[in-house]
C-alpha cells in the first residue's frame, strides 16, 4: 500500500544524475526515531542528499546552518520548527516534509507551505517514490523541475456558482493539481482562489484538463487571458531564486 502523498499524476521521473554532478544538499531529520531515520537516510542517499539528525537546539541549528530540506513530524512541535525554517534567511525556501499525518493534518500547517507528507507506518517503497518525485526541488535543479509541490487549501468557484474546497498537490506557472472527493468533469470552467506562503490570496480563472477518479485527483490549466496568473509565475520564479 502506498501511503505517501502527494503523488504527481502523469509524471515521468527523470533519471538520476551521477553524484559528482550534483550540488551538495542536506535534509534535516527532526526528532526521528532510529527506524525512521534509517529509512529516510537510505532513500535520500540514493539521490545524493545527505541526512542530518537533529534532536536538540533545533531552532538554533535551523538558523545557523544551511539545509535544503527538513523532515518533521506533524505534531505539537512542528509549528515552531516550521516557523523557524520559514523565517530563516538561509532556509526559508527549504522543502518541508511532514511525517505521521494526513492531508488534513498538513492543512493545519498550510501557512508554512508544507510541500509533501509521509504517512506512517513508513514504507521504504512509498518513501522512495515521494523523495524521487521531489528530489529535483531539493537539489535546486530547476530547469528540469518546474512544478512546486505544496499543500494548501484552494477554493474553486464553478460556472454554476457552486463553491468547493480542495487541497493542492502541485502548482506551476500554467496550472495546479488537486486532491478532492469532488470529481469535476474535464472542460469545466472555474475560478481558483488560494494563497502561497508570502503570496497574498489571489483569484485565477482556469478549466479542468485532466482527472483521475481512482486517485481522486484532477488538474486545471490557468486561463491564458487572465493576467492574474502572472502573479503565480512571479511567485514561482522568486521561490526558485532563493
Amino acid at each position: 500500500m502506498n501511503n505517501s502523498i502527494p503523488v504527481p499524476m502523469n509524471m515521468t521521473y527523470p533519471a538520476s544524475l551521477p553524484m559528482s554532478k550534483r550540488r551538495s544538499a542536506r535534509a534535516a531529520l527532526v526528532d526521528m526515531k532510529e527506524s525512521s531515520r534509517l529509512i529516510f537516510a537510505e532513500c535520500f542517499r540514493q539521490f545524493g542528499i545527505e541526512t542530518v539528525s537533529i534532536s536538540s537546539a533545533v531552532s538554533d541549528r535551523l538558523k545557523s546552518e544551511k539545509f535544503e530540506a527538513c523532515v518533521v513530524r506533524l505534531g505539537g512541535e512542528a509549528a515552531p520548527v516550521m516557523e523557524t525554517a520559514r523565517t530563516s534567511p538561509s532556509n526559508n525556501r527549504m522543502v518541508i516534509y511532514g511525517v505521521g499525518g494526513t492531508v488534513q493534518d498538513a492543512m493545519k500547517f498550510s501557512k508554512y507551505g508544507v510541500n509533501a507528507v509521509f504517512n506512517e507506518p513508513l514504507e521504504r517503497t512509498s518513501v522512495l517514490k515521494l523523495v524521487r518525485s521531489t528530489q529535483m526541488l531539493v537539489l535546486h535543479e530547476f530547469r528540469r523541475y518546474v512544478r512546486i509541490p505544496v499543500i494548501t487549501e484552494v477554493s474553486l468557484l464553478l460556472s454554476d456558482n457552486r463553491k468547493i474546497e480542495v487541497t493542492s498537490q502541485e502548482v506551476s506557472s500554467g496550472g495546479m493539481s488537486f486532491k478532492s472527493t469532488d470529481m469535476i468533469p474535464v472542460g469545466q470552467p472555474l475560478e481558483a482562489s488560494f494563497g502561497l506562503l508570502n503570496l497574498p490570496r489571489i483569484w485565477v480563472k482556469g478549466s479542468v484538463t485532466w482527472r483521475n477518479a481512482n486517485a481522486k485527483t484532477f488538474g486545471i490549466r490557468f486561463d491564458m487571458q487572465d493576467e492574474r496568473r502572472t502573479k503565480v509565475k512571479q511567485w514561482i520564479e522568486s521561490y526558485l531564486e532563493n
